[in-house]
């Protein structure tokens, strides 16, 4: 799993516990997953299908560094399927697994439309189209 965007644990982001608020961190994980697959996909409207089961394993505190982490599990007609994982930085620590998130490209009338791609590009690989 690649890890690909660090987020600093901040006042405002915190719970009543003075713990990282799980609403916050979904925000940051559906984001992150967003943007991975609108640049694998070329298609800027994609957008999120489906996430499967959350279960917050541990927390993060103000100050703390977290990373989230984005994996390709497979590509559909018109989806592509992820994976997460978030850790604490500091404390090595997994936060939350996420098995499952389908992202979806849509055409400008909001119908699923095909991306065409069948695995995972790196910039490395288009600058050789060019």
């Amino acid at each position: 799993m690649r890890f690909h965007t660090r987020k600093w644990v901040k006042p405002e982001d915190l719970n009543p516990n003075r713990a990282l608020f799980g609403g916050r961190l979904l925000q940051w994980i559906d984001e992150e997953i967003a943007l991975y697959a609108i640049i694998q996909l070329e298609i800027p409207r994609t957008v999120t299908k489906y996430m499967s089961e959350i279960d917050f394993v541990s927390s993060a505190k103000e100050g703390d560094i977290i990373e989230i982490g984005i994996e390709v599990v497979s590509f559909g007609n018109s989806s592509i399927t992820l994976k997460s994982e978030v850790r604490n930085k500091l404390t090595r620590k997994t936060i939350i697994e996420i098995d499952k998130i389908v992202m979806v490209s849509l055409d400008e009338d909001g119908k699923p439309v095909k991306h065409g791609k069948t695995k995972i590009e790196y910039v490395s690989d288009r600058l050789k189209d060019e």
